[in-house]
This record gives structure tokens, sequence and C-alpha cells, in this order.
């Protein structure tokens, strides 16, 4: 929902980045209520039809108004840690109070017309423990079957997110942080504003709580913002870079490249369209990790990729020349120009 929040110097020190898969799997489930977000989640969509027509999403249904309004907290609830797993957040989600939580349903429900006295309805603020375990149910079938597979390769996005947020942070500090965290933000006078053309934002104080802010590959176009006590003020926002999440691996290199690097270092730079670790560079393949980053060292050291470190993984990135070569601006340096041949086909293997 839009608002306007006051960051003081309390806040801005308890601002944080978190991931979370639990938050994932609800978004992605919101996404399929609304389909003017399919947007870029088309190639993943049609992957997971059967999947989806498997599902009996019912009950979530009724708590995902499907043009807006209040889905409750817990389902979904901000973080505690910066990168905690799915396990750790379902229990966190299965421990939620009921009365807490039979609030939250009550408040959802009231968004739809009829739902608070349909049998669903009733049943589930009869007896709010037990909604609870079923909605937990629910979630870690859909996150098994929607996301669990995919999770390498989002999980990859989102980390690299955060470090450009970062080190937008490190170079311009909270003006070009949020900057272009999405265009319905503002931030003028330690306030940041979420508007949309519809709505007034309301005023929410953060009372030194701090943000969090969580990026999501669902969350597209949108921004997800608030959260009410007792959870941290949140801000869910689009990851950079989701357009091409669900690309797969660019086509074939040039014969050219293939003969320079070999098939499948040259495979591993075509496909290398964002920053990327090494298990996702592995799933993305079908190669072995250990084969991967062999490969990686490799192109590291001649020059065409770059690497650092983000948390517990290292996230690789191609460099100019690497594009260069990809591209074919540079084949004439590389052939040549002289008819000559350095001959060998030792340097085109590399066991790929």
């Amino acid at each position: 929902m839009p608002l306007r929040m006051r960051l003081g110097v309390d806040d801005l020190l308890r601002c944080r980045f978190a991931i979370s898969p639990l938050c994932q799997t609800h978004e992605a489930l919101r996404m399929l209520r609304r389909p003017e977000r399919h947007g870029y989640h088309r190639p993943w969509l049609r992957r997971m039809h059967a999947v989806v027509a498997g599902l009996d999403l019912t009950p979530m249904w009724l708590f995902m108004p499907p043009r807006g309004g209040y889905t409750p907290d817990f389902l979904g609830a901000p973080p505690d840690t910066p990168s905690a797993s799915f396990a750790d957040e379902l229990a966190r989600m299965r421990a939620t109070d009921p009365g807490m939580a039979r609030e939250e349903m009550a408040r959802s429900l009231a968004c739809t017309p009829g739902a608070a006295e349909s049998p669903q309805g009733r049943r589930a603020l009869a007896d709010p423990a037990r909604a609870v375990q079923e909605l937990a149910d629910l979630t870690e079938r859909a996150w098994e079957a929607l996301l669990a597979p995919d999770w390498a390769r989002a999980r990859a996005l989102l980390e690299a997110d955060i470090a450009y947020r970062a080190s937008r942070l490190a170079e311009g500090g909270w003006q070009a942080l949020f900057a272009d965290l999405h265009p319905d933000l503002v931030w003028a006078d330690r306030t940041l504003v979420h508007r949309t053309p519809h709505h007034s934002p309301a005023a929410q104080e953060v009372d030194g709580r701090g943000l969090l802010l969580v990026p999501n590959v669902f969350a597209w176009p949108e921004v997800v913002s608030g959260f009410a006590a007792p959870w941290q003020p949140t801000l869910i926002y689009p990851a950079r870079g989701v357009g091409a999440l669900w690309h797969e691996p660019a086509a074939a290199a040039s014969d050219a490249l293939v003969r320079l690097v070999g098939r499948t270092r040259a495979a591993i730079l075509a496909g290398l369209d964002g920053p990327a670790s090494t298990t996702t560079l592995a799933h993305r393949h079908g190669l072995a990790p250990s084969s991967v980053s062999a490969h990686l060292s490799v192109l590291r050291d001649a020059g065409l990729l770059t690497s650092r470190r983000h948390g517990y993984q290292v996230l690789y990135e191609r460099l100019p020349l690497a594009g260069a070569l990809l591209t074919g601006v540079v084949g004439d340096s590389v052939g040549g120009s002289d008819g000559g041949s350095d001959g060998g086909s030792d340097g085109g293997s590399d066991g790929g």
C-alpha cells in the first residue's frame, strides 16, 4: 500500500537487506492471481502450467484478494535474518500466534465481499491455529513444486541485486540507493514516499525500527510495502535483471570463439549474461560445480571474467573483452590479418 516513512538516524542505522524464500513463494502465488503481472515470467509459467494445475490453491486464494487488498503478513513475514532457509522461515510461519493470525485473516477477508461469511472463511476464523498449519502445508507444497527447482538461479539474481544496491549506497548514500529502487519511490528530507497514481500516501512512524529491503523476482512491476507491528517496516521491491531470469543460455558461441577457448568455456561465457555463481552456472549448463569452477578460473585468469564475493558465494561477471569476443567486434584481431595460423588445436580443447 502507499505510505510515507520518515527515517530518523536510528532508522537509517537499522536499515538492512534480506533474501526470503518464503516471501518469494507467496509473491509467486500472488502473481498467479494477477494476469497483468506475468510479463517477464511467461517462460517460467509455461514450464509450471501442469504443476500449477495440480495444486489446489483455493485456501490460499481466500487470503489473496485478486485486485489488491490486504494479504495476511504472517504468510510472508519479513525475514529476521539476512538469508534464512525456507525451512527456517516455514517453521517461523507455523509458530504464528493464533490470535494474531485471526486478526490478520479477518482483515484480509474483509477485502473481498462475502469471504468472511463463506464456509471456508468461517472455518478459518473459528480455528485460526488449524488454518495457519493448513496454509503452511500448502506453502511448502508450492515451494517444492514451483520455486525449489530454480532457487539457485533466483537466489544468484537476488544476491547480485543486493550487491548492486550496496555499491549504490557506498557511492552516493541513501539518495543514490533509493533513486533507482523503483519509479514509485521518492526520497527527500529523510522521508521515503511510496506513491501510486490513485492513492495518497498514508503516514507511518518507523520509530527507530529501521527499514527492511527485500528484493523479489515476482514483485514486478510493483512495490509491496507496509507490515504493521510487530513486523519491521518492509519494502519488497522488484530485483534488477528479472527480465533475463528465465532465459535459457544464449545461442551457441561462434566457431571462432569455440576454437579459441573451447566449447564448454565458450558456452559458459555466452550464457553468463548477468552475475552468477558457480552453482547457478552448473545447474544452467548441466555440469559438475567442480568442472564449472575450473573453467571459470581459466576465463578469469584470461581477463574475460571478474569475480567478487557476496556472502557465502562468489559471483562471476563478463568483462568488456568477453562481450567483444561474443559479438565478434574483435574478430579480425583475434583471427589475424596475415593469413597465417597459430596452427594448434591444443588451445581450443578444455575437456568439455
